[in-house]
Formats: structure tokens, sequence, C-alpha cells
């Protein structure tokens, strides 16, 4: 009878096992593969606010205001404490080195930015226009990483611009408005191109529940 009992419990922790651990192997990446999107975590010590200016705004031209909501997925209700990282070229179209760069800062250069949603979702970056890259191939642009506080880190489209003589219909049909369209119509307010963007988290997103 003992015999029996030991074997009946050897049989159910075995099974137990390989329950969990198909159902942990079910678990997927929010978004999917995503390199460089570790590079939102790489804001070291900064206080993160719904605000932030990127490097070398002041030396350049045409400065540039992104500006917008962050959303929930039914598109209504503001979503706070949400990061945003963005990074992109400078006016020659390269991702710029100082020397001595760390992590993600060797591929993405010092052209880069943190913000954290506030209670009403609101971000502002305050930077300027990134020019396309030398090859003229590919539309200009600025790249966006998203951390939401329950969720893994995952990209959305990039910021485009739709005055963009490079951005043509074959190039608008290669983004998937994830979080939302990036195409931007940038205007002139007080002197600084003002382009608005509200992302909507999980639209278009993988394995987004």
């Amino acid at each position: 009878m003992r015999t029996l009992i030991n074997i009946f419990i050897l049989l159910l922790t075995l099974t137990s096992c390989q329950s969990q651990t198909k159902k942990a192997n079910t678990n997927k990446t929010v978004g999917g593969p995503c390199e460089g999107c570790e590079a939102i975590f790489e804001y070291g010590n900064q206080k993160l606010t719904s605000i932030d200016t990127l490097p070398d705004f002041d030396q350049n031209k045409p400065k540039l205001r992104l500006t917008g909501t962050v959303f929930e997925k039914d598109g209504k209700t503001p979503a706070k404490n949400v990061i945003l990282y963005i990074y992109h070229t400078d006016r020659n179209g390269i991702y710029p080195k100082k020397g001595g760069e760390k992590g993600w800062a060797r591929r993405h250069g010092y052209i880069r930015g943190w913000i954290k949603t506030d209670k009403t979702g609101q971000y502002t970056f305050h930077t300027f226009r990134p020019a396309a890259y030398p090859n003229g191939t590919i539309p200009e642009h600025i790249h966006v990483t998203v951390k939401e506080p329950s969720k893994n880190e995952y990209y959305i489209d990039v910021f485009a611009f739709d005055d963009d003589p490079i951005l043509t219909s074959k190039e608008r049909h290669k983004l998937k408005n994830r979080g939302g369209s990036g195409i931007v119509k940038p205007a002139l307010n007080d002197g600084i191109l003002t382009a608005k963007r509200d992302i909507v988290l999980g639209l278009n997103i993988p394995n987004y529940e």
C-alpha cells in the first residue's frame, strides 16, 4: 500500500512540474524581439519627469517639440508612470558620440532622452529635427521605446515627418502603427516646430494582453 502511495505522489509531482514548465514556455515577450530596448533603463540617477530636453537642443535648428498624451489600451484613459525613451541622429544624419560611451549609447549616440508620464499621461521632449542617414534612402525618424509599469519594454512606430520627401508611399506602408501612427505634421509655434502625437498602449503590439 505504501509503495502505491509513493508511486502516486511521484506521478503527481512529475505531472505538476511538466504543467508548470509548459505554462512558463507559453509566456511571450510583449512586442516581440526588440534589439536595444534595454536602453530605456540607462537614465541612471536622473529623476524622470514628463518633460525632457535632449542634448544639443540649444545649438541646433530647426528646434522641435514632441508632445502628446499616452493613453491606456482603451484609447481614452490617460496612462501615468509610463517611461518613454527616444534617440535620433544629428543634423548630419549620424548618431554622434563623444567617446567613452557605455551600453547602448555606443550605438544610439548621445542625442537621447527619457520622460515619465504624469497623471494626465502627458509627455514633452525638446530636441531638434534629425537629418536622414547620409545615404538618403531612409526617412528622417526618431526611435521610441515604451516601458509600462507592469510590462516589459517594447518599441512603437518611429516619429516620422509628413513633409519629408523621402517618406514615400512605400515607406509609409512599412510602418505598422504600433502604438498608433507616428507620422507627425510639425507646425511652427513660438519659433519651435511642434509635433503632436498621442500614443495608445498595446495598440497593434504583439502578445499584448
